[in-house]
C-alpha cells in the first residue's frame, strides 16, 4: 500500500512538472556549477551555454565534497527549485573514500567477498556522511588486454569471480535498507556493456564481439549487480554490434530493459551523449538527444544535447512526451529511494565526517584487506624475512607514497604508509638511501647510494613498480614492462647482491622481462592508504601470503590479451617441436603468471580427488571432494579452484572455466576435506541462436591452487 501510494505521489509530481523542468531533471552537472565562487561556475556555464535556469532544474550533481558543502548546495539547490525537488550527489567512489583500499584488480586477487563488500560498507559509510548519495561503481568489465588503463577498475578476466565480486560491492554499497540506512549509497554498474574489449587495450576504442560471446562471457557481471538490486547501469563509451552503447536501443530496452527487468535509471557516461557525432552515428546535438533518450539513457552526464533539444523534438513529434516522462518518473523514483524528499541532506553530517572519515577502525580494516589482495609470485626461499637481517629498501618506490590508485577520488597521498614507514612500524631493521629517487630517470647519485646501500645487506627489497598515472582512464600503454631505468636498477643491484625480492606497485599486469632473476616477486597492486604496514606484514611473515591473480601476467606484451580461458582451435598448441599448430615461434602460448596463481608461506598438498558419481540426469548432482593438507609448520589460507570443461558443445567451448571456489584456513599440518556440487544449471552457456542451456555429454571436471596446476576427472551429463 505504502509503495503504491508513494508511486502515485511521484506521479503527481511528475504532473505539476513544465517541459523545461522535466528536462532539466536529465541534465547532470558537476560540482563547480554550484560554486560560490564566481569564477568557478561562469567559466563552465558559459562553456556549455547554460542559464541559470539550466542549473536550478538539472537533476543530479557530480562530484560535490564535504558534508558542509553538500548541505550548503542541497540548500541552496532546494530554495531555487519551484517544485522543491532535491538533487542528487554522486560521485567516483571506487576503492575507498577518504581511506583508500587496494584497487579492485587487487581486491579481486582476494577472491574474498566478505572483504570486498567490507571495502563498500567503508567506502558508503564515509561518502554518506560527507554528504553523498551515489557512487559510480562496481565496474564490472570483463578485461582480457592489460595495455588498457582501466583493468585496475575491473576484478579481473573470469566471468564467474566478476559476477560474484559485483553482487558482494551492491550489498557492501546498499545495504538491506537503503532508503533508511543513511550510511549507504546507492550503486551504479558500469560500463554498459563490453567496455572491457576495447580493441588493442586502447581507451574509449571499438568493441567488435558476436552476441553470443557478449552474452556468454561479458553481460553474466552487469546482471549479477543487477539481480544484487543496484539501483543505476552507466552506458560505456565504446560501440556494441557497430552501435554506440550510448544510443544502442536494442542494448537497453530489450536486453537491460525487458530481458533483465531492469526499472532503475541509466546515466550516460561524461560526454557519452554528444560523443555520438564523432562516433558517427549522429549528424548533430538534436540527433543526437534523439538516439540517447529513445535508447534509454534517462541522465546525461555534463553535455547538454538533452537541455538543447528535447523539448523542441518533442513539439515535433519526433519523442513522445511519454518517453521523457518515464525517464524523469525512473530519476525521482531514485530521489524517493535514497529518502531524499523526506531527508534531502540524508547522512550528511559535519560532526560525524570527523569521527568517520579515515577513522583508525577504517585503516586497520584497510591494513586487513590490503593484506589479503598482495600475491607472492615467485619465492626462492629468501622470504619471509627475518628483523634480525640487514635489509636494504631502495628503488623508486622504496619511501613512495604514491601507493593508493589514480582512481582515490578523495584519498591523499600524505596520508599513506609507504614501504619504508611500514617497515619501520613493524619493528624491522634496515637501510633506506637519502637520495630522492626518480621512476624515470634517477640520479646517478641515487642509483649510487642505492647500489652501496644494496652491498652491505644481507638482501635487498628492490621497490619497483608504476606512478599512479600510468594506469586508470586515459592510460593505456603498448609497453607494459617496467620502465628501462628500473631494469637498469635492477641489473645494478643484483651485480653486488644476487638476494633481491622485487615488490611491485602497479595497476595492472606487467612484462616482468628483465627481472626474472629475482629471488621474490611480490605483487601488491596500489594497496591503499595503509600500503607499506600491508606490504611490511607480508614481507616479514606478520601476514602469511593469500591472494591468487584475477588476472593472467603474460610472459611478454605480445601475447596480450592472454586468458586462460581461452577457445581450443582446430590445431590446438601442445609442447613441443611441431610447426603447424597454433603458436609463437618465440614464446610459448600460456601466461607467465596464470588466472588463480599464488604463492604461500604455507605448503598444500591435493589428494582424494573423488567424484560421487561418473553421471548424472538435469535433475541430479555430483559432488566432488578434495583433501587439501598443509604440509608445512605454518598456518595459511588455499583457495581451492573448480573449473568445468564441456568436451563437446553445440559451438566451441573455452578449455576451462571457473564454476567455484572455496578458501580455507589450515592450521600447520593440517587436512581438510572441500566440496563442491555440480548441478545441470552450472553447465549452460549460451548457444548459436542465444538460447541458455546444458549439452548431454562428457565434461572435465578440474580442482587446484590454480588455473593451470589442477587434477582432472570426467563425468557425462545424460539427457
Amino acid at each position: 500500500m505504502t509503495i503504491k501510494m508513494e508511486q502515485k505521489q511521484l506521479i503527481d509530481l511528475l504532473e505539476q512538472m513544465t517541459l523545461d523542468e522535466k528536462v532539466g531533471q536529465l541534465l547532470q552537472l558537476a560540482a563547480e556549477f554550484y560554486s560560490e565562487k564566481a569564477e568557478e561556475k561562469t567559466g563552465p556555464m558559459t562553456d556549455l551555454g547554460l542559464t541559470h535556469e539550466d542549473i536550478n532544474n538539472a537533476g543530479t550533481t557530480l562530484g560535490i565534497s564535504g558534508a558542509k558543502e553538500a548541505i550548503r548546495v542541497q540548500k541552496a539547490y532546494m530554495e531555487n527549485n519551484r517544485l522543491g525537488i532535491p538533487t542528487i550527489l554522486m560521485a567516483d567512489i571506487i576503492h575507498g573514500f577518504r581511506t583508500a583500499f587496494p584497487i579492485p584488480l587487487g581486491l579481486g586477487s582476494s577472491w574474498d567477498l566478505e572483504a570486498a563488500k567490507k571495502v563498500a560498507e567503508v567506502s558508503a559509510k564515509e561518502a554518506a556522511v560527507s554528504g553523498l548519495h551515489v557512487t559510480f561503481s562496481p565496474m564490472v568489465d570483463l578485461v582480457r588486454d592489460p595495455r588498457w588503463g582501466r583493468v585496475m577498475e575491473s576484478t579481473g578476466e573470469d566471468p564467474f569471480l566478476n559476477s560474484r565480486f559485483a553482487e558482494a560491492f551492491v550489498k557492501g554499497y546498499q545495504g538491506n535498507d537503503l532508503k533508511n540506512d543513511f550510511f549507504r549509497v546507492a550503486a551504479c554498474v558500469k560500463h554498459f556493456a563490453a567496455y572491457g574489449a576495447a580493441i588493442g587495450g586502447r581507451d574509449y576504442n571499438t568493441v567488435n564481439m558476436s552476441e553470443r560471446q557478449l552474452r556468454d562471457s561479458y553481460l553474466p557481471g552487469y546482471k549479477a549487480a543487477l539481480d544484487a538490486g543496484a539501483k543505476l547501469v552507466m552506458t560505456s563509451f565504446n560501440t556494441v554490434d557497430g552501435v554506440p552503447a550510448t544510443g544502442n536501443k536494442w542494448l537497453f530496452r530489450e536486453v537491460l530493459r525487458k530481458e533483465f527487468g531492469f526499472d532503475g535509471v541509466v546515466i550516460s557516461d561524461w560526454g557519452a551523449v554528444i560523443e555520438l557525432i564523432p562516433h558517427g552515428v549522429a549528424a548533430d546535438k538534436k540527433q543526437a538527444a534523439e538516439l540517447a533518450i529513445k535508447a534509454g539513457v534517462d541522465i546525461e552526464m555534463m553535455t547538454t544535447c538533452y537541455t538543447e533539444n528535447l523539448k523542441e523534438l518533442i513539439e515535433e513529434n519526433i519523442v513522445t512526451e511519454s518517453t521523457l516522462d518515464e525517464a524523469v518518473l525512473r530519476i525521482l523514483t531514485l530521489k524517493n529511494d535514497l529518502g531524499l524528499f523526506e531527508n534531502p541532506h540524508r547522512g550528511a553530517d559535519v560532526i560525524l565526517e570527523k569521527e568517520v572519515v579515515l577513522s583508525k577502525e577504517h585503516r586497520d580494516i584497510a591494513r586487513d584487506i590490503a593484506r589479503k589482495s598482495i600475491v607472492l609470485l615467485k619465492n626462492e626461499h629468501v622470504l619471509p624475512l627475518s628483523k634480525l637481517e640487514k635489509v636494504a629498501i631502495v628503488g623508486p618506490a622504496a619511501d613512495s607514497h604514491d601507493v593508493i590508485g589514480v582512481w582515490s577520488w578523495q584519498g591523499k597521498k600524505d596520508e599513506a604508509i609507504s614501504l619504508a614507514q611500514g617497515v619501520a612500524q613493524i619493528g624491522a631493521e634496515y637501510v633506506i638511501g637519502k637520495e630522492a629517487f626518480d621512476y624515470f630517470k634517477p640520479s646517478q647519485a641515487a642509483i649510487d647510494e642505492a647500489v652501496a646501500l644494496a652491498k652491505e645487506a644481507d638482501k635487498v627489497v628492490l621497490a619497483l613498480g608504476e606512478e599512479d598515472w600510468m594506469s586508470g582512464e586515459a592510460s593505456s600503454r603498448s609497453d607494459i614492462r617496467l620502465p628501462q631505468a628500473q631494469l637498469d636498477l635492477f641489473d645494478a643491484i643484483q651485480a653486488v647482491n644476487n638476494n633481491i625480492i622485487v615488490t611491485l606497485y602497479n595497476g595492472r599486469p606487467l612484462d616482468l622481462k628483465g627481472i626474472d632473476s629475482a629471488k621474490a616477486v611480490v605483487e601488491a597492486w596500489f594497496p591503499g592508504t595503509e600500503a607499506g604496514t600491508a606490504l611490511a606484514d607480508i614481507l616479514y611473515g606478520e601476514y602469511n601470503p593469500s591472494a591468487r591473480l584475477s588476472m593472467s601476467f603474460p610472459e611478454t606484451v605480445g601475447q596480450v590479451p592472454v586468458y586462460y580461458n581461452y577457445d581450443n582451435t582446430g590445431r590446438p598448441y601442445k609442447l613441443g617441436d611441431e610447426k603447424y599448430v597454433t603458436k609463437y615461434l618465440d614464446v610459448s602460448n600460456f601466461a607467465k603468471y596464470p588466472f588463480g596463481f599464488g604463492l604461500s608461506y604455507s605448503e598444500f598438498a591435493y589428494t582424494d580427488f573423488e567424484l560421487s558419481s561418473h553421471q548424472m540426469n538435469s535433475d541430479q548432482t555430483i559432488t566432488v571432494s578434495i583433501t587439501v593438507e598443509n604440509q608445512s609448520d605454518i598456518s595459511g589460507q588455499e583457495t581451492v579452484q573448480l573449473y568445468i570443461r564441456d568436451q563437446i558443445g553445440e559451438v566451441v567451448r573455452p578449455v576451462k572455466e571457473l564454476k567455484g571456489f572455496e578458501k580455507i584456513t589450515l592450521q600447520a599440518h593440517e587436512k581438510k576435506t572441500v566440496q563442491f556440487t555440480i548441478t545441470e544449471e552450472l553447465l549452460r552457456y549460451v548457444h548459436s541462436d542465444q538460447t541458455f542451456a546444458s549439452d548431454a555429454g562428457t565434461f572435465d571436471v578440474m580442482i587446484g591452487s590454480n588455473s593451470r596446476d589442477v587434477l582432472t576427472k570426467t563425468f557425462k551429463l545424460l539427457k
